[in-house]
């Protein structure tokens, strides 16, 4: 049995605590001691402690992060998502080695304080399962230090990439957790062809669901609600989330506020990162009705755009800003969204600073959450299991 006190270490309601855990798991949480403990003891020296950081939406197969830098090519014409597929196959055959990009991706999201990810990888008539193979070999290597769940993503469409269909069936047998999708009605131009795929698949192989979603306005209301019909016919309610729906910033407030209603009664998460050069879902008013908002990077330095550095807490920040969050209530909101609402559209397991609760937590320097999402600031020491894998942004090396 490994036992470890974390002691001094302040908590989201301002007091000081000693964290108690052994075998990875806490199991006290009580005022700090005057009485010297025996064993192992670190001093978390009044910093606060956080769960760790949900990164719900990003993409290990195609960053570009570390190695040779890739200007970024604009679309001919606005936003085009058939162009930038284009452009990102394009890069993609001279880039450095997958495995070599994932894992540096990777570091530099641990040493931030992501413990839990979610990953889209690249699944389709294009790549086959080669990528997924190369991805699922990294969070082998990474098993101790993150837990990453995968998702078979058609990148190139399922009805416009021949065999797409049969490859993400043999993806989740392969070790896929969950299947995506593509723009139904955008990008494969037949709603119901391309939800089949997805949801027969879903059901077959018992497996959750999560669908890009980059279509405006109406058109992508009425994927939305598309989506929310399987959900239900399925009784596939918390199982579904949406990623993007950019469609829901372009509504006027009392449409959104009757298609929330759906997406809430149908337990469906909505997942943002609150891209600079799009609408997206308005993040109050559908928390207001009852839905789950997650966030995640996204891309981080390849083809779709050259931001993104896998702080899940300046994410939070970003989204407080352009979603015009100014109180402690509002900023604690936004820290929901990276963390606890991270969990719930993951469907974790043992999640957060309580007894019994995996021992995976972060701590930062930092009065109170309000300042922790206003200054993201750095010097932060994570643990995963109890166990320190990351300390002043680096990453330690992973298991034996």
């Amino acid at each position: 049995m490994t036992s470890t006190i974390f002691t001094n270490a302040k908590l989201a309601d301002g007091l000081l605590r000693d964290i108690h855990v052994e075998n990875g798991r806490i199991t006290a949480i009580v005022p700090v001691s005057s009485v010297p403990a025996s064993g192992s003891v670190i001093d978390i020296a009044g910093d606060l402690v956080v769960p760790g950081f949900v990164e719900g939406h990003i993409h290990l197969d195609t960053s570009f992060y570390g190695g040779k830098w890739v200007p970024h090519r604009p679309c001919t014409d606005g936003f085009d998502v058939h162009e930038r597929v284009a452009f990102q196959a394009y890069n993609m055959a001279k880039a450095e080695p997958m495995m070599e990009r994932a894992v540096k991706q990777l570091e530099l999201c641990v040493s931030h304080g992501t413990l839990q990810m979610r990953s889209h990888v690249m699944v389709d008539g294009s790549v086959g399962l080669k990528s997924l193979e190369r991805i699922l070999a990294v969070r082998e290597k990474y098993k101790d230090i993150i837990d990453i769940q995968l998702v078979a993503f058609p990148q190139s469409g399922i009805l416009k990439s021949p065999g797409t269909a049969e490859l993400l069936d043999e993806a989740i047998g392969l070790g896929a957790d969950l299947i995506g999708g593509l723009d139904p009605a955008s990008f494969d131009r037949d709603v119901s062809a391309h939800l089949d795929v997805v949801f027969d698949i879903a059901e077959r192989c018992g497996v959750d669901v999560d669908i890009h979603l980059h279509e405006g306005g109406s058109m992508g209301a009425f994927t939305i609600e598309e989506i929310c019909a399987r959900t239900h016919a399925l009784g596939m309610q918390r199982h579904v989330s949406i990623s993007h729906a950019y469609g829901l910033g372009d509504l006027a407030p009392d449409a959104a506020r009757r298609i929330a209603a759906k997406i809430a009664g149908n337990g469906i998460s909505i997942m943002t990162n609150a891209p600079g050069h799009h609408s997206f879902p308005p993040v109050a008013l559908l928390r207001d009705e009852g839905v789950n908002v997650f966030s995640g990077s996204d891309n981080i330095r390849d083809s779709w755009w050259p931001y993104g550095d896998g702080d899940m807490l300046r994410r939070a920040e970003i989204i407080g800003y352009r979603s015009g969050f100014f109180t402690d209530t509002e900023l604690q909101m936004a820290f929901d969204i990276v963390t606890a609402a991270g969990a719930k559209a993951l469907r974790l397991e043992g999640y957060g600073i309580e007894v019994g609760a995996k021992a995976d937590f972060v701590a930062i320097a930092a009065e109170h959450i309000a300042e922790a999402v206003v200054g993201f600031p750095g010097n932060r020491k994570v643990f995963k299991g109890g166990r320190l894998v990351a300390e002043n942004g680096k990453t330690k090396t992973p298991l034996a």
